[in-house]
This record gives C-alpha cells, sequence and structure tokens, in this order.
C-alpha cells in the first residue's frame, strides 16, 4: 500500500508532464500541427488495441487505494495503517490535506490515464487514416479509450467536483470546467464507447456496450442528483450543515433508460449465491453467471502495475487478534465499530449478505482454531475484503494481491434503476427491480420502496465496494451519516467502564483507537469534505489548479 511500493514505476511521470504532450493551457482544438507519419501510427489491430491497455496501468494501482478515501471518508471504516500521521489514519480522521497520498495518487493516475487514452486515440485515428488499422479495430480500441476516460472522468468529478477536462482534441490542463461540462465530457465519451464497443460476452475484463450503457445509468443518477458546485460547497465549507437534497428528473429518466438498455439486452443476470460474487476464484465471471460487469484485471503484484490490496488491507494481520496464544496486530483498514454488524442482525436477522460482508469469527485453516473479531476482542472484519474462495485463502491471498477490482455488476444496474423510479416518485415501479435484490438475499419483497429503503439496501448490497462516500455526496447527508458513529459502542468517553467487558491491554489500546478515531469522525467532518482537496503532483509540485473550498 505504501508509495515505495511502486513509485519507482511512475518516478519519472508527473501530471504535468504526462498531460503536456497531449494538450496545454491554450485552447487548441484548431491545432492543425498532427502531421500523420510512420513515427505516430501503429502497425495492426493487435497494435492499437494494446496501445489501449496500457491505461490500465493507471488503474491498477488504485483498486485498492479508492477505498482510502470513498470508505474512511464515511461512517463504516476506520484505518490503523502504521502511524496515525499516514495517510491512512488521516482519511480516516477526515484530515486529509493536499499533500495526502491516496489524494495525491489517484488525482494524479486518473489524470495520467486520461493522458495515455488522448495519446491512444490521436494515433489510432492516425493509423486508420493510413489504413493500417481495419474499422473493426479501431472501434475497439477507441471505444475502450473513451469507455476508460469517461469513468475517469466520473470519478474526478464525484471526489473533486470541477476538474480540467481535456481531450485527443484540446483543453486546458488547469482550468478547472463546470459540473455540466465535465459531464458533458463524460456522457459524450460513454455514449460514443456504446456505440463503438461489442456487447458484453461473458470477459468483464473487456469493456463492452452493456458496460457503458451502465456507468451510462450511473452517471446520469449522479448528475441527476445535482452533485454541488464550487460556490455551493465554499458555503457550507466550514459548518457541520448538510445542503438540501435536490434532483433533476429529466438526468434520472436517462439513468432509467440507460439501465433498461443493460436489463433488456439479456447479457446480465443476478448471481443466485451473493457469497461468490468476491475472491480470486470468482472473478472475471469464472461461474459464468454474468453479474460482474466490469472489472479491473489483476493478476498480482508481480505482474500488475500495482496488485490488489484489498484483501491484504482488509486482512494485513489474518489471525493476529491476541486469541489462541497468537499475537496482537492492527489490520490496515478496520469495521468502525460493532454497530454496522449489529444494526443490520437487528433489522434483517437472515440477510444471506451479513455473513459475507461482516466476518465475526473464522476458522483458522492452518491451526483449526476458531478466532473472534467481536468486542471486547476486535471490531468485525470485512469480509468482501478477505478472499475465501479457495483452500487457505485467508492467508495466501494477502501475499497475492491478485483478486480483480469490480467496477460494476448488474446488482448496481438493478439498484440504479430501483432508485431514479423512486426519486422520480414512481415507487411502485421500483419494486420489481429492488425486489430482485431481496429476494436473492433472503428477506422479504417491499410493493413500494421508499428512498429510506434505497440507502439501506445500498448499505446491505454494497458496503465496502466503495460506494460510501458516493452515496453520501449524491445524497447530500454526508454530515449526519458521519455522525452516526455518536451511537456507536466505543463512541463514549467512559466506554471502557460502561460497556461492561473486561479488556487486555493489547485490547484496551486497540479500542482507544477506535474510539479516537470515532471522535476525530465526529468533531472534524465538515461541509468542505463534500470534495476531496486538490492535490499536489507525484513528486509534490503545484499543479496550477485552483484548490477546492475549506483547504
Amino acid at each position: 500500500m505504501k508509495k515505495n511500493l511502486f513509485i519507482a514505476a511512475i518516478a519519472a511521470s508527473t501530471i504535468l508532464g504526462g498531460l503536456s504532450s497531449c494538450s496545454s493551457d491554450d485552447n487548441n482544438e484548431n491545432d492543425s500541427t498532427n502531421v500523420i507519419d510512420e513515427t505516430n501510427v501503429v502497425e495492426d489491430d493487435a497494435s492499437a488495441v494494446a496501445l489501449v491497455n496500457g491505461v490500465y496501468s493507471h488503474w491498477q494501482p488504485l483498486s485498492s487505494s479508492f477505498s482510502f478515501i470513498i470508505e474512511l471518508n464515511s461512517n463504516k471504516l476506520i484505518s490503523f495503517e502504521g502511524e496515525e500521521g499516514e495517510p491512512g489514519p488521516v482519511n480516516s480522521r477526515f484530515e486529509q490535506e493536499p499533500t495526502t497520498w491516496y489524494q495525491v495518487k489517484i488525482f494524479n493516475h486518473l489524470f495520467l490515464g486520461i493522458a495515455q487514452a488522448n495519446n491512444a486515440i490521436t494515433t489510432i485515428t492516425n493509423s486508420r487514416a493510413l489504413g493500417k488499422v481495419s474499422q473493426s479495430g479501431y472501434d475497439a480500441a477507441v471505444g475502450k479509450a473513451k469507455f476508460l476516460r469517461g469513468l475517469a472522468y466520473l470519478k474526478l468529478v464525484q471526489l473533486w467536483g470541477e476538474v480540467p477536462v481535456f481531450t485527443e482534441a484540446g483543453g486546458s490542463t488547469t482550468e478547472r470546467k463546470s459540473i455540466d461540462e465535465v459531464f458533458a465530457q463524460i456522457v459524450s465519451d460513454l455514449t460514443d464507447a456504446e456505440s463503438l464497443l461489442k456487447d458484453y460476452n461473458g470477459d468483464p475484463r473487456v469493456p463492452s456496450k452493456q458496460a457503458a450503457q451502465g456507468i451510462l445509468a450511473r452517471a446520469y443518477l449522479v448528475w441527476g442528483d445535482n452533485p454541488l458546485s464550487e460556490s455551493e460547497v465554499a458555503a457550507i465549507a466550514t459548518t457541520q450543515t448538510d445542503p438540501a437534497f435536490t434532483t433533476t428528473p429529466s438526468r434520472l429518466e436517462k439513468a432509467i433508460e440507460y439501465a433498461n438498455k443493460v436489463i433488456n439486452s439479456g447479457k446480465l443476470a443476478l448471481d443466485s449465491d451473493f457469497s461468490k460474487l468476491y475472491g480470486r476464484d470468482y472473478e472475471s465471471n469464472k461461474r459464468g453467471t454474468n453479474e460482474h460487469l466490469f472489472t479491473i484485471a489483476h493478476d498480482g503484484d508481480k505482474s500488475d502495475a500495482q496488485g490488489n490490496h484489498q484483501t491484504h488491507c482488509s486482512w494485513t494481520f489474518p489471525f493476529l487478534n491476541g486469541e489462541n496464544g497468537r499475537g496482537y496486530k492492527q489490520n490496515h483498514t478496520e469495521v468502525a465499530d460493532d454497530n454496522l454488524y449489529d444494526d443490520w442482525k437487528a433489522e434483517q436477522p437472515n440477510d444471506k449478505r451479513l455473513a459475507e460482508t461482516y466476518l465475526t469469527e473464522v476458522k483458522n485453516p492452518e491451526d483449526g482454531l476458531t478466532y473472534h473479531y467481536y468486542s471486547p476482542v476486535y471490531t468485525p472484519v470485512n469480509g468482501k475484503g478477505v478472499d475465501q474462495s479457495y483452500e487457505n485463502s485467508e492467508n495466501l491471498e494477502i501475499t497475492q494481491n491478485s483478486v480483480d477490482r469490480i467496477e460494476i455488476r448488474y446488482a448496481e444496474v438493478l439498484l440504479i434503476k430501483a432508485e431514479a423510479l423512486v426519486q422520480l416518485g414512481r415507487n411502485s415501479e421500483a419494486a420489481e427491480p429492488f425486489n430482485k435484490l431481496r429476494q436473492r438475499a433472503g428477506i422479504a419483497s417491499v410493493s413500494s420502496p421508499t428512498l429510506n429503503d434505497i440507502k439501506r439496501e445500498w448499505d446491505y448490497e454494497f458496503t465496502y465496494e466503495q460506494f460510501s462516500v458516493f452515496n453520501s455526496y449524491r445524497w447530500k447527508d454526508l454530515i449526519s451519516s458521519v455522525k452516526k458513529v455518536s451511537s456507536y459502542k466505543h463512541f463514549a468517553d467512559d466506554w471502557q467502564t460502561s460497556l461492561g467487558q473486561t479488556y487486555t491491554d493489547d485490547q484496551a489500546a486497540y479500542f482507544t483507537k477506535v474510539h479516537n478515531h470515532l471522535r476525530a469522525k465526529y468533531n472534524n467532518v465538515r461541509g468542505k469534505h463534500y470534495r476531496q482537496p486538490i492535490p499536489t503532483g507525484l513528486s509534490g509540485e503545484d499543479l496550477g489548479i485552483a484548490q477546492n473550498p475549506g483547504y
């Protein structure tokens, strides 16, 4: 997870250096200096696709890093990744700054990927003009490049708001564009990808027509919930007051339209067994159930730009919780408190998803002993981050980091449709897609789901799948949702005596950290946290982009 694990691979690149080759601060849409010759073309279709595949080198380092913003900036997760001044704990406590590594890493890599996609589109277009690339080769390569670029801009606008927009046609690397202009580029890229890409063929590592439609449904739902503008964030930046929730119905209608395209294609389906969606042996649609719609491929640290460390971070020190004579260590990411498990169990005790999302006891396949993850021993473990798909995977996968990251699965498409219908007041229509998720989970159907039902279903279905802060931004409840930690077991100052439990010294030290992080979340969250700080470049340089309010 640390910077030095992969910085050598990108030490020569900074965001400004990486972007200057494809655009400048002068709007250059009319630049006619692109002379097509043998120096800026590829030789064939395979080379065109390979060129675009290079963009993945900027996505692979981010697979687990997204959680260090999206989940830690919520009431659901805390981080004990090293000392308290490390970037994981800093995000956990809402103390992120422009130099915080996860913000630096994600922002820069997304833009470097965009720059690489821009260059690839230009080169492949040149190659098509010289007859070196066929129409089908062009469609596959440029469709993939635009899909990845549109997805990158969606992540950027969700986390940072107004951001620079530049393509192979030009633009600025420092001038921030309005929210609507960024979304216009997202829609343009993804609709182009939809028209160029082939139908989903069962391999979610390959962007498809349906994957583009699914991300378009997501984008229109986000846009339809009216993301805050810079001035709106500035108005609440220093307060602990959430803004009003508003919508744009026409965009919600588009979310339904694109969700229906995926649904009506007949190419995707829910896996009958929710527990088989995660882990190395279930990745990339190995079960043939077609729920994984688009995933980021990972073959491990030695093969990737950086392996997917989700398992490593959630389960850093397996079976080192002080029980059975073993030592005591703290994982890089921790479930915020027992209440997240307790509340769900009280609401839906028969929900099949609960045991996959929160592990409260685990049998060690190596010593045959059971270890417990519940106070006063520990907090529950993020089960989706622990690969349980093959023999002894609990111990082995944390050193492999080879599980693919799921970007979007069919369940999200169904829930997007249900939520957009509810936001439009068509609650009874939302029951059909909504209840498909509940039926698989083994819990009661709802005849007319409310928005609160929808919100809770996002938790039941997608907790720890990198949605938490994005949903809080959409629903305009970031502050109120984070402040829910005030009801958690270890929030009160007298937790060590009031809970009626006995703690060893190691356990008391652990839960003291839990207490301090819950308190910090409650005290530190502000309106400014509806945005992340505009970071420095990878080498610490100023990127020349205006800072977000409050930082």
